[in-house]
């Protein structure tokens, strides 16, 4: 049996195109997921940027399936397939491990708070041994401030020992750097790769033996955060980093979706591409204005995003 690839760098959670109806677009997502590829961007489709959790369990292997139709490599792909639901958690990882992906980003069940330690390694643990597969690649996905259940370093302890071959690393998106150093000191050196779960903190992790990050601005501007995940050993990288740093502030001066959404419509012109699922909803005209505007001054560009959004478009 195969065994998958390791995958580090800069992965986006791709964002998922959606038509006036509101149904998803798979030929504008394969379009756009083919660019960020030609970028040298990894695929953490149906991420929290996704509106993974905004997609039912058939739309996320729906479009999963149209990307490998498409010749989407799985190997540079980590989709999102943690929900609340046990089973729906094992229906999408069963998907992903058979369809080759790399790895799977797994958010920790969502809905119950004050959740015991047990009762979440009882869940991940759920997921390996109903899966069993030793392809499985587990990344797990601490984002507390969306999800407010939190994974602690003594789960992550835990889990290692039980499965040290199935979980493989995590994305931490608390936005607090001692946590991620936390998990790097205690769990890089043996082979856990963490991920930043924003390009802020990408040349701290890389200094410290971090794998990359999955951020959401690398949608939009994913090859400048590739050039620092290479680069972060450049007497230049504290330049880059902010750099970087600008261009996230510029677009995350408003919802995260709406504005990234927002952006790629601009770029590659196609007014369609703003559109987002309720509850969230698009940016007003001022909002929008606001975000291009901050980037254009900071001289950003999408180089052939335009391109494959006509070829989506044929």
């Amino acid at each position: 049996m195969k065994q998958p690839q390791r995958i580090r760098g800069v992965l986006a959670p791709v964002v998922t195109p959606f038509r006036k109806d509101l149904t998803p677009d798979a030929e504008r997502l394969i379009a756009l997921c083919r660019w960020l590829l030609s970028q040298n961007c990894g695929l953490a489709v149906f991420g929290t940027n996704s509106e993974a959790n905004s997609l039912s369990v058939n739309e996320r292997i729906a479009l999963l399936d149209s990307l490998l139709a498409a010749d989407v490599d799985p190997a540079r792909m980590m989709p999102g397939t943690g929900c609340c639901a046990l089973t729906d958690t094992v229906r999408l990882t069963e998907h992903a491990v058979k369809a080759g992906c790399t790895g799977v980003l797994m958010l920790p069940p969502f809905y119950y708070k004050d959740v015991s330690e047990d009762g979440l390694y009882r869940n991940f643990a759920e997921v390996v041994e109903r899966v069993g597969d030793a392809r499985l690649r587990i990344y797990l996905y601490h984002i507390p401030p969306v999800a407010v259940i939190g994974i602690t370093a003594k789960l992550v302890e835990r889990l290692l020992k039980a499965y040290p071959t199935a979980v493989a690393g995590m994305k931490d998106s608390s936005g607090d750097w001692n946590n991620t150093k936390t998990m790097l000191d205690a769990f890089a050196k043996s082979g856990f790769d963490v991920f930043a779960g924003s390009e802020s903190f990408l040349l701290a992790n890389m200094r410290n033996g971090g794998a990359g990050c999955i951020s959401a601005t690398a949608n939009v501007n994913p090859a400048a955060i590739d050039k620092l995940y290479r680069e972060w050993r450049k007497p230049d990288a504290d330049l880059q980093q902010e750099a970087l740093n600008a261009v996230r502030k510029s677009v995350g001066q408003y919802v995260m979706i709406p504005a990234l959404k927002q952006v790629i419509a601009h770029y590659a012109n196609d007014p369609e591409w703003a559109t987002v699922r309720p509850p969230l909803t698009e940016l007003t005209a001022a909002q929008a204005k606001n975000v291009i505007d901050g980037l254009m001054k900071l001289g950003f560009e999408m180089p052939g995003i335009g391109r494959a959004a006509a070829k989506a478009a044929a």
